[in-house]
């Protein structure tokens, strides 16, 4: 269905909700199009791509469908063989868990073996967390780093923060960071007991949800407030 006649095909970067909303509410039509027309995929659960699959294109025949699994337990010398499809005539899809694969995401991995085997790669339009937190923050939208996680122990996570503000005071950038859910609440206590008062704090949870919540206010100001942000999917960007 998706054989491009002889050609190499192409992988496609398709970009998943960041949440269980309507998929057709925060994507474009294209990603109903592009799915309809590809077999092979690569995503991070089978499971949870194949319910995503079958919400977008109902009609999608889930039989037909090929998948490898890409995710931190994959060995990596296999990753070449999921674009084997690709040399057969085959257009690929990546499928992140949430948002747009390659970023925060083990789908980069194979974007960089497409480039190497001279495989077209195919970004398609889709919700980023990260550049929506950003764009709602009202922080420096012009120069910023997105920093991954945090380190775990807590001495080092300490000075990671403090690096951070002084990133940020230092070259006028925004620092974006992201935390297990779980951990949120534990991440944000010791943020406001970590940085200066006077430093800038956003806060973006549940980004295109009906339970959405983002704002930007001083250390000062959030220690007198109360949050939840337990196991709700969270960015965090500070700015001094």
């Amino acid at each position: 269905m998706d054989q491009t006649m002889g050609n190499i095909g192409k992988l496609y970067l398709i970009p998943t909700t960041l949440g269980d909303n309507e998929p057709l509410e925060v994507l474009p039509i294209s990603i109903k199009r592009t799915i309809e027309q590809i077999d092979h995929y690569i995503v991070e659960n089978e499971k949870t791509a194949r319910h995503f699959i079958k919400k977008i294109s109902s009609k999608k025949s889930q039989p037909s469908l090929h998948i490898n699994v890409l995710n931190k337990f994959t060995e990596p010398e296999i990753l070449p063989t999921f674009l084997d499809p690709c040399f057969e005539g085959y257009n690929v899809g990546i499928i992140s868990e949430a948002g747009c694969p390659g970023i925060a995401d083990p789908g980069a991995d194979i974007v960089s073996i497409a480039h190497q085997k001279g495989v077209q790669v195919v970004p398609l339009v889709g919700p980023s967390s990260i550049l929506l937190a950003l764009m709602a923050s009202g922080l420096n939208g012009q120069s910023f780093a997105f920093n991954g996680y945090l380190p775990i122990e807590a001495g080092e996570r300490k000075k990671s923060i403090k690096r951070f503000e002084k990133l940020s005071r230092d070259f006028d950038q925004s620092q974006i960071f992201i935390e297990t859910p779980y951990r949120n609440d534990k991440l944000l206590a010791e943020l406001i007991k970590t940085l200066s008062p006077q430093t800038l704090v956003c806060i973006a949870c549940d980004i295109t949800l009906p339970t959405e919540f983002i704002a930007t206010k001083k250390v000062m100001d959030w220690q007198r407030m109360s949050v939840d942000l337990h196991k709700r999917p969270t960015i965090f960007i500070i700015h001094a």
